[in-house]
């Protein structure tokens, strides 16, 4: 009996994975990242041009007079086939390049981190910290790292997902399934924190204009959601470490450095710490504790100058907004005090010579989001992403559904929706005029609504190109495989997008109507009039 359980286990595993090698296939039977990018800006020039001529339009759920809204209250597609859209596609070129934000995060970061790995601290943290430790430990540190990085985005981005890479490297463990399991902690758990970060202010702004289409005194706080969130945390690290233990890394198999670019593979990782390694660390600590210090000062008392000058507020601040800033810092300061104890940054020509390894190193990055930075602005200003969004939310509307299960489909359909309009905020302002009256209308309360709109938004982040940050995620893992296609990256990231969908939404409706816990502090489940 249990030799035929075992069975139908692996047989049902082997459907998985073949499934998942499918997936890869299809994906990587797609040309070189930079050349997709650079075919789908043109496609949605093309496109653009033939939506505009056939004057497709949708109505725009937006208050009449708000910005950005049309004296006619639709939402047209814009053609840049014609006289005006060619002349705009010139003349924005070099913009939408610069003005791409990851892009000035991402090289601002590097000169910090640059600093912290040609010193030697990042190689010689990584060794102390895993050496000894449990591997399976380690995936669960990193998923959670990844969730817990989102109170400041970037961190988990242009820091964590590479480190991650590099710890299970040092472990002799696939380098990717590090990065896929830090991956999903920063973007696929997205909405999960133990903490409020720079997201929630914003979403809560955008769910309260919502609402007050209904009730005019309606109120949305930032910690509308933050219990369910806590809670989520822990969830998404539980799924997060199971997939990446028992599903991605048994696909991943062995790793073969035959493909990596040789600069990162430090056959030093395994080396015990030497003394004046300990030592090295040590001042880093030091330093590290003095830019903490610095931080507080700036943040904590009343008169912090990173506080926000006009209300006070330590979360809606320059402290966030400018936290690459401080990314910048920490490292520069805890590199240069571990390397001036190891002898490995003597002047300040050492410092500048790692800033500029680490810019060089970042060349393919650069080159992807020149294409990626126009497919971006051609979809914003065609307006598609805005009409794709409006014509979702129509679908969900003409279900007919009342019960509480209405949040299952809504959640699948933000989902769907984030593959093509990638940034929460952006996505939300679409749609939460759509959503929110329509659930508040038959009863549920905008907080509720708001948390089901995120587990939509974050789950589907790791698998969709218009993420803002995914050019970098496979910039970074094709330094580990120079081969590594869009396809391979997709499958590779598809299990969490799938067990994420699933038990996320499952334990919210769990949570919110089985229990009957509130999502947030004061937030209630159900909107009376």
């Amino acid at each position: 009996m249990a030799a035929a359980e075992n069975q139908t286990d692996a047989a049902k595993r082997n459907r998985f994975t073949r499934f998942l090698d499918g997936v890869e296939w299809l994906g990587n039977l797609l040309p070189h990242p930079v050349t997709l990018f650079a075919i789908l800006a043109i496609g949605i020039v093309l496109l653009s041009g033939l939506f505009g001529w056939m004057d497709v339009a949708v109505t725009d759920p937006r208050p009449a007079g708000s910005a950005g809204v049309a004296d006619d209250g639709m939402i047209r597609a814009v053609s840049l086939m014609d006289g005006d859209g060619i002349r705009r596609i010139f003349t924005g070129l070099v913009s939408n390049f610069t003005g791409f934000a990851p892009l000035g995060v991402v090289l601002v970061a590097m000169l910090g981190v640059g600093v912290a790995e040609k010193s030697g601290l990042l190689s010689a943290a990584v060794r102390s910290m895993v050496l000894s430790a449990p591997p399976h430990m380690v995936t669960v540190a990193i998923v959670f790292a990844g969730i817990v990085s989102n109170t400041a985005s970037e961190v988990g981005y242009v820091v964590l997902i590479p480190l991650a890479a590099g710890i299970f490297y040092a472990l002799g463990r696939h380098p990717l399934a590090g990065m896929a399991a830090a991956f999903a902690g920063v973007s696929g758990g997205y909405s999960a924190n133990l903490l409020i970060g720079t997201i929630d202010p914003l979403l809560a702004g955008i769910t309260q204009e919502a609402a007050r289409l209904i009730d005019p005194s309606y109120t949305v706080v930032a910690t509308a959601n933050w219990y369910f969130m806590v809670a989520s945390t822990f969830l998404i690290t539980i799924i997060g470490s199971l997939v990446t233990i028992f599903i991605v890394e048994p696909k991943l198999g062995k790793y073969n450095p035959k493909g990596a670019d040789p600069t990162i593979l430090d056959d030093r990782m395994m080396e015990p710490i030497a003394d004046k390694e300990r030592k090295g660390l040590r001042w880093a600590g030091i330093a590290l504790l003095g830019v903490l210090a610095l931080m507080a000062l700036t943040l904590l008392p009343e008169w912090g100058v990173l506080r926000n000058p006009e209300t006070g507020d330590r979360i809606n601040s320059p402290f966030f907004k400018g936290f690459v800033v401080w990314i910048l810092i920490f490292f520069v300061a805890t590199g240069y005090a571990y390397g001036r104890v190891v002898g490995s940054m003597k002047t300040d020509r050492d410092v500048i010579d790692a800033m500029a390894a680490a810019l060089a190193s970042l060349g393919l990055y650069i080159v992807l989001v020149f294409f990626a930075a126009q497919f971006v602005a051609f979809f914003g200003w065609t307006n598609l992403g805005a009409i794709t969004a409006v014509t979702g939310s129509q679908f969900l509307l003409n279900t007919g559904l009342t019960g509480p299960a209405i949040f299952f489909l809504f959640i699948l359909l933000c989902a769907l929706i984030n593959l093509s309009l990638g940034s929460a905020s952006a996505q939300w302002a679409v749609t939460a005029p759509i959503f929110v009256p329509m659930l508040m209308l038959i009863g549920y309360s905008p907080e509720v609504i708001q948390a089901a709109y995120r587990i939509g938004d974050s789950t589907t982040n790791i698998i969709t190109p218009m993420m803002s940050y995914f050019g970098l995620i496979l910039a970074w893992a094709t330094r580990y495989d120079k081969n590594l296609g869009v396809g391979t990256l997709i499958a590779m990231m598809l299990p969490y997008t799938i067990f994420f969908l699933i038990f996320w939404s499952a334990f919210f409706y769990i949570w919110v109507f089985a229990l009957g816990i509130p999502v947030g502090p004061g937030s209630p489940t159900y909107y009376t009039p």
